[in-house]
């Protein structure tokens, strides 16, 4: 029955809003039909779009004898439906053409603000609806013609994120990302199109449009200050998703560069590895940034503080010196310019032998001990070669097993003290041992055999001697905090035969990438573990 009454009232407000032509008569009809939809008893998605329907119908006539002054009027009746529901293409030119009209309209910053959070948390794909996106978008540039349009902008992202500390709405993010995206690429198709006449006023132009791209970029700025939308903002930005024309304009880079600290400086490695390249041979922030590359405007002071989080955390290792060998030049400048991450990279290449060419050795050795802190470091990876020459020369004992309770300092004590250089069998099982150990561990050249079994040697330790433990033969990890971060690494000890992971984190996926990549293993317990 209440269908039967809603279809004959939908019949008769269609009847009055068609016909009627005053102002004032249409805005009263057109809230009284609002006004019933939203009270009636139905519960049905037909109920709101039904009234939603006719309105577009009434907007694709045009209304051109509507006057401007009662489109206010229009917008403020027609809100509570679209807070319910997505408005239709036509509403959205309606909307889109009021912001550009009327961008610091009090109906702007009060009344819009549900649609376009509703539309964040419902859409589920822009392609199909391109002029909701549109009207995203000009809302965006409406907040930042505001008085202090940054800080109302902040205001804005904090208000569709949320006061808790996680977003509970997980699509507003790649909507949110996806609306900055076709903006930054829209404007500069607007430039690339400016016509003739248009260049003759280009410093007009230029000014709006430059307001416009840093509104967008700031957008991607503030996302970025929220700790749980930073991996997926990092994930979505990875592959570089700019037209070349954004990453060579400094004023674009420049406004993108909190975000790319924020992501390398996180201490997450599924975030801070996101500057990295997206794969083998494919560039990456991490390039771009590099002195010399399309996006670096400050002689390298954003590359340098990437590579540096990505040292200190999960990239050191010899392939990824390797692949910062293809930036000899830029390494060899900072460091000479005294950058402390850099010349520890030279020192770090020569110590891992990834550079064969002699006369570039010389021209590293010569570049590091022209600054004291260069030569400092220097002379200290000498210090370490010259001692692992004469540990080897010296000899001493082939085995050797530590007491419980061993610790850290112990073992540095121990083997600072004597001649390990033949040192082949190490146990440490059942000590107090930790990761950081595993500076003196690799120290020791002819270790075939460690055993860590029940001790906190960690992921970090793992990464350390993966790279500078290639001998070893048989690995004990049971009952370690190990994680697949660490074991990946193992891939690189092709030595290994003997591998026990029993009572780890380790999954099946890294188990069968372990057994692919080291051809010598004959034995590897993995019992208590996701794998068994």
């Amino acid at each position: 029955m209440n269908g039967i009454i809603h279809n004959r009232n939908m019949l008769k407000y269609r009847k009055l809003l068609s016909n009627t032509r005053r102002a004032d008569v249409f805005i009263k009809e057109l809230k009284s039909l609002v006004e019933m939809t939203m009270t009636t008893p139905l519960q049905n998605d037909c109920i709101y779009n039904s009234p939603l329907e006719l309105i577009s119908e009434l907007l694709q006539e045009n209304l051109v004898w509507l006057p401007k002054s009662h489109h206010e009027e229009l917008i403020s009746v027609i809100c509570p439906l679209l807070e319910l529901t997505t408005p239709t293409p036509e509403v959205c030119d309606f909307l889109t053409k009021y912001c550009r009209e009327n961008p610091r309209s009090r109906i702007v910053l009060e009344l819009f603000i549900p649609i376009v959070q509703r539309i964040l948390k419902h859409n589920m794909d822009f392609g199909k609806f391109p002029k909701t996106r549109v009207f995203v978008q000009e809302y965006i540039q409406a907040l930042s013609y505001q008085n202090d349009g940054k800080a109302v902008l902040e205001k804005f992202i904090n208000s569709i994120h949320g006061v808790s500390s996680g977003c509970p709405h997980p699509r507003v993010l790649p909507n949110l990302v996806s609306v900055c995206l076709a903006a930054v690429y829209a404007l500069y198709e607007e430039k690339r199109n400016w016509s003739v006449d248009d260049r003759n006023d280009v410093s007009v132009l230029t000014s709006d449009w430059e307001n416009k791209l840093v509104s967008f970029a700031s957008i991607l700025e503030f996302i970025s200050a929220h700790e749980d939308w930073l991996p997926g903002l990092s994930q979505l930005l990875q592959p570089i998703p700019f037209p070349d024309d954004a990453l060579a304009d400094s004023l674009f880079t420049k406004s993108l560069k909190p975000v790319l600290e924020r992501i390398s400086k996180d201490e997450r490695c599924e975030v801070h590895l996101m500057v990295m390249g997206v794969r083998e041979e494919k560039e990456g922030w991490l390039h771009l940034y590099c002195p010399g590359g399309i996006a670096c405007d400050d002689e390298g002071e954003l590359w340098s503080t990437m590579i540096k989080h990505l040292l200190e955390c999960c990239c050191r290792r010899k392939k990824f010196l390797e692949n910062l060998t293809k930036s000899i030049g830029p390494c060899m400048l900072r460091a000479l310019r005294g950058d402390p991450t850099l010349q520890s990279v030279l020192c770090s290449m020569l110590e891992l032998e990834v550079i064969d060419n002699k006369d570039l050795q010389v021209q590293i050795i010569t570049t590091l001990q022209s600054t004291p802190s260069g030569k400092q470091l220097y002379a200290s990876l000498c210090q370490r070669q010259q001692h692992l020459r004469e540990l080897q020369q010296k000899g001493g004992p082939r085995k050797l097993t530590l007491p419980s309770r061993s610790t850290d300092s112990d073992v540095a004590k121990l083997l600072s003290c004597g001649s390990f250089g033949n040192l082949e069998c190490l146990s440490l099982a059942f000590t107090q041992v930790t990761s950081s150990c595993a500076e003196q561990l690799i120290k020791l050249p002819s270790l075939r055999y460690l055993n860590l079994w029940s001790t906190q040697f960690g992921d970090g330790g793992l990464l350390l001697i993966s790279e500078h433990l290639p001998k070893l033969q048989t690995l004990n990890l049971c009952e370690t905090p190990v994680s697949d971060k660490g074991l990946q690494c193992l891939a690189s000890m092709k030595s290994l035969r003997k591998l026990n992971l029993n009572s780890t984190s380790l999954t099946a996926q890294t188990f069968e990438k372990l057994k692919q990549s080291l051809p010598a293993l004959q034995e590897c317990d993995i019992r208590y573990t996701d794998a068994w």
